[in-house]
């Protein structure tokens, strides 16, 4: 009885395996349609995070659907992959900008270290690996705070904020340089950040680190949205380029990426490979820690720097004056 059941089931599933096989090339399908609709509900706007992590898991599934032969999966995650690569290109190909023939190029490194991360050699190692001109520190824990001279040697102007307690442990922020800063002593209220003006050759050049909070639904909806216009505020008072690093926890994409563009008037720098999580293969990552310019500036190159120990990868950027 059980082999004759058998034999009039096996054509069923025979035909659902390509079926589930498939299915879930709609849930990449929709990843990317949130990432390229420019709606910015909060529901559509957490999708929108994930169009390169849905890259990366299209291109393995076409590859499995391959391996196993099975021809609708393959087309399915074939055209997902395509959709997904449309979509994703904005974070990963922005405009640079023009750069100014023969102008000097600066060279910025920013990372959050991760409050609770100990590791002190990794970070000096990142730090003189990338050779920057400027260091921009993110949730600068006590631990790398204590030994300071080592993780920064080779940058003696220095403006360090307050320590801050917070759950996540406590924390800093910094900017470092090889020329000469100037604080920027407008903090603005609800917005973690450190600002500054830099004395370098191609000019002063204001630096803004910033750390805004996570998204919903890990955090109230309009907390990013709030900062972000507490970040205009900044903008509004500082005069020449403008370079705005650091953890925005959203891709520049997003929603978030969208009013920085339109509000404060920064373009991103290329987001990929990815930063987030740390772990993770640089396609599955998420370009969270960006850097922002103003239209004087043009981004000629970024990269990520060594690991630091943080679950945060360093961005190392090179940018010049923009040609007029």
């Amino acid at each position: 009885m059980f082999t004759e059941i058998g034999k009039s089931v096996a054509p069923h599933l025979k035909r659902l395996v390509p079926l589930m096989l498939s299915a879930p090339a709609g849930i990449l399908l929709l990843v990317a349609a949130a990432a390229m609709s420019g709606i910015g509900h909060r529901w559509v706007d957490i999708l929108a995070q994930f169009v390169a992590p849905a890259l990366g898991v299209a291109v393995v599934l076409t590859l499995v659907a391959l391996l196993l032969r099975q021809v609708h999966g393959a087309v399915a995650y074939g055209v997902a992959v395509l959709v997904l690569m449309i979509a994703v290109w904005p974070q990963w190909g922005p405009v640079r900008g023009v750069a100014r023939p023969d102008a000097p190029v600066v060279r910025l490194y920013s990372a959050n270290l991760w409050a609770r991360n100990t590791d002190v050699d990794a970070i000096t190692r990142s730090i003189a690996d990338a050779d920057a001109d400027i260091v921009l520190l993110i949730e600068l824990g006590d631990a790398p705070a204590a030994r300071l001279g080592q993780v920064l040697a080779g940058y003696p102007h220095r403006i360090v904020t307050p320590r801050v307690d917070r759950s996540g442990g406590a924390a800093r922020s910094v900017i470092a340089s090889r020329y000469p800063l100037t604080a920027i002593a407008d903090v603005a209220d609800g917005l973690q950040d450190v600002a500054a003006v830099a004395r370098t050759p191609i000019g002063p050049l204001n630096v803004v680190g910033v750390h805004l909070t996570r998204p919903w639904p890990f955090q109230y909806q309009w907390g990013q949205i709030s900062q972000v216009q507490a970040l205009a505020a900044v903008r509004a008072g500082l005069t020449g380029p403008v370079i705005v690093a650091g953890d925005f926890n959203s891709v520049s994409t997003g929603r978030i990426g969208r009013q920085l563009r339109a509000e404060v008037g920064l373009s991103p720098a290329p987001g990929w490979p990815g930063t987030w999580p740390a772990a993770a293969p640089s396609i599955m990552g998420l370009t969270i820690d960006q850097v922002y310019r103003s239209p004087e500036l043009a981004f000629v190159s970024r990269r990520l720097g060594r690991p630091t120990g943080s679950d945060h990868r360093p961005v190392i950027t090179e940018f010049t004056l923009a040609a007029d």
